[in-house]
């Protein structure tokens, strides 16, 4: 039974008792009756407009519920000169005053999270009370296209609280972490993609760097004083007369030669340190590459290997350093050359629209185990690879500034160079 139906029963009983009293005094003293009857009727006046000062801020508490629960914090109540109700409508329309500022306040913080989220170099991916993708923003949206695979196979299943890092296709390297938040009492996760590629690249090259100019100063060290010994040794004719010192002669030469091998093996380390800067020139691409590949077609013919060339029929300039260009396209057509057993296609292809370089071959591929190293120094699954070939590629195509990418979607394999426009 609500508040108000118990104080009208109350007030109706009250008099009813009130009215039957003052019927038995009727007969006795008339004048006391109507005295009494004069006395019900203030009450109930008085009754009524006391139950109107009652009802009246139950009826503002109704109001300011409903408004409340429509999360509509503008309704404000106009002061009724009544005291009591006053203080009511006063402390509600302070209450819906903080309540107002609360809510701004928390749209202007939710508005603010949200573009920095959707402007942040790093990726953000938020997922929902069941685990499922929420919210993703551009730069994570960016990394995930190119990786399809990244999402559901390398990040969902993180422990939450954990980090790792992710190298995609050899080259991009990201520092993933998985982390909670509460969200109105739920708990809800978040997972943040942080590109540390540069950084990565710096530090493997201060480390090889350390390391190739090591073994050069011990090598040149070596090589150099031994072959001017066994060159003077072999000058001396005298020492040489009897047939049977030929041996020890023709040993002394190979060793000679090896040791030229071992100057030039530390040499093509020596230029991976020692790559200056671009140097960079109004370059036609087209004319540049017809001339790289006339360059390897022997290497090619000899595996019956053929070059498809689908180019512009004009000149597409860039700016480049043209024997670094040139160095990389080698390097790649080379892996190219290599990765296909007999009897292949090698197809380059320029697509001046998208400023996009795309060399294709038919060989066997990029292992799954091996694509996270491909650009690494030393890394290389040639038998007597040295490991350096992609990452001189690497670091001639980051001197220019040009994203690239190397990957197998079978049955071919594509080095893709984006161009400056």
């Amino acid at each position: 039974m609500k508040l108000k139906t118990k104080y009208i029963l109350f007030i109706v009983i009250l008099h009813l008792i009130c009215l039957v009293m003052s019927y038995f005094i009727f007969e006795k003293n008339k004048l006391i009756f109507m005295l009494a009857e004069a006395f019900v009727l203030v009450s109930v006046v008085i009754s009524i407009s006391l139950y109107k000062q009652l009802v009246s801020p139950l009826t503002y508490l109704k109001q300011g519920i409903a408004a409340i629960k429509d999360r509509d914090f503008n309704v404000k109540f106009l002061l009724t000169g009544k005291k009591e109700v006053d203080e009511l409508v006063d402390v509600y329309n302070r209450m819906i005053d903080e309540l107002r500022t609360e809510r701004t306040k928390q749209e202007e913080q939710h508005f603010f999270l949200e573009k920095l989220i959707q402007t942040s170099p790093t990726g953000i991916i938020i997922l929902d009370y069941d685990g499922q993708l929420k919210q993703i923003n551009p730069k994570a949206l960016e990394i995930t296209k190119a990786n399809p695979d990244m999402l559901e196979n390398q990040i969902l299943g993180m422990k939450t609280g954990t980090s790792k890092m992710l190298r995609t296709d050899g080259l991009h390297t990201y520092k993933i972490q998985k982390s909670r938040f509460m969200d109105r009492g739920f708990e809800r996760i978040f997972i943040m993609m942080e590109e540390v590629t540069a950084e990565i690249f710096a530090a493997e090259k201060s480390v090889y760097s350390k390391v190739i100019r090591m073994m050069a100063h011990e090598v040149n060290n070596t090589v150099g004083p031994v072959n001017s010994i066994i060159n003077t040794a072999l000058a001396q004719d005298n020492l040489w007369l009897e047939e049977e010192e030929q041996l020890l002669k023709n040993a002394m030469k190979i060793a000679v030669e090896r040791n030229q091998n071992l100057n030039v093996f530390m040499r093509n380390f020596a230029d991976l340190v020692k790559l200056p800067a671009a140097n960079r020139k109004k370059t036609d691409l087209v004319e540049l590459l017809k001339s790289v590949s006339a360059l390897m077609y022997f290497a090619a013919n000899e595996k019956e290997i053929r070059f498809e060339l689908d180019l512009p029929t004009s000149s597409y300039f860039i700016a480049a350093d043209v024997e670094q260009m040139e160095q990389a396209l080698i390097n790649i057509l080379k892996n190219s050359i290599q990765a296909i057993e007999n009897n292949g296609v090698i197809q380059i292809e320029l697509n001046s629209a998208k400023h996009q370089l795309n060399i294709y071959d038919n060989g066997k591929g990029i292992f799954e185990e091996n694509a996270a190293q491909l650009f690494s120094p030393f890394f290389s699954t040639k038998k007597d690879g040295q490991g350096i070939g992609l990452t001189l590629v690497r670091e001639i195509l980051l001197n220019h500034g040009f994203d690239f990418s190397l990957k197998t979607v079978r049955p071919l394999t594509v080095f893709t160079i984006q161009l400056a426009g």
